[in-house]
């Protein structure tokens, strides 16, 4: 199936069948998806967080404005980005990207230089809006190979994100959480949504072509 094919075959699944559980391999397969999604600099500036834990699950229904199917899902995942750029997450990214390139451990200490000079004389939130647009790539590309793999998703933007995080104890880690995404299989006799057709802006207001 093609990416296209797979875009109109999923949608934002708003009822899971809680019965029925993701391989584990599959899962697998979906965070190595955002794992190796690109981002600015290399730098990939986030986590992705898988919660299976059902009474961790259950208390985040009522932080994630009663979304039922924070709880009813397979596997979540949290993707929470950095809270801010250091010089220690620079440089360890670049260490592991010198170690798997063979390269010596300075080969990209003056684009390092740069990058630090630009990120670290910012204010914290300008860099957690610019960490957190990074993780929005690799969490479209694993609502992307979920599709491909058949595995219904929910793309959630709506919790309260500070309540999350105290949860998680995401910021003893350095991290915010950014959105959430359910893993799982559409319980097709009690989701309103199964059924209906899916809705955009046709391509001609979509386009704006420029020649």
């Amino acid at each position: 199936m093609s990416l296209l094919e797979q875009a109109k075959w999923r949608y934002a699944t708003k009822k899971f069948d809680a019965s029925k559980k993701v391989d584990q391999k599959l899962v697998d397969q979906i965070v190595e998806a955002a794992r190796l999604a690109p981002t600015s600099s290399g730098l990939q500036p986030f986590k992705v967080i898988v919660i299976t834990n059902q009474e961790l699950k259950n208390q985040l229904v009522p932080i994630s404005m009663g979304q039922q199917q924070v709880a009813d899902c397979s596997h979540l995942l949290v993707f929470a980005a950095w809270d801010n750029y250091t010089e220690e997450r620079i440089d360890h990214i670049y260490g592991i990207t010198t170690g798997a390139r063979e390269q010596p451990v300075d080969r990209y200490k003056d684009y390092t230089d740069r990058l630090k000079s630009l990120y670290l004389a910012r204010p914290h939130e300008e860099n957690f809006a610019h960490t957190a647009r990074q993780s929005y790539i690799a969490f479209a590309y694993a609502i992307a190979m979920a599709a491909e793999l058949k595995v219904d998703t929910t793309p959630m933007e709506g919790f309260d994100n500070e309540a999350v995080d105290k949860l998680l104890n995401l910021s003893g880690q350095g991290l915010r959480s950014v959105t959430l995404l359910p893993l799982g299989y559409r319980d097709e006799s009690n989701d309103w949504l199964v059924k209906m057709k899916k809705a955009r802006h046709p391509q001609s207001e979509f386009v704006i072509e420029i020649k």
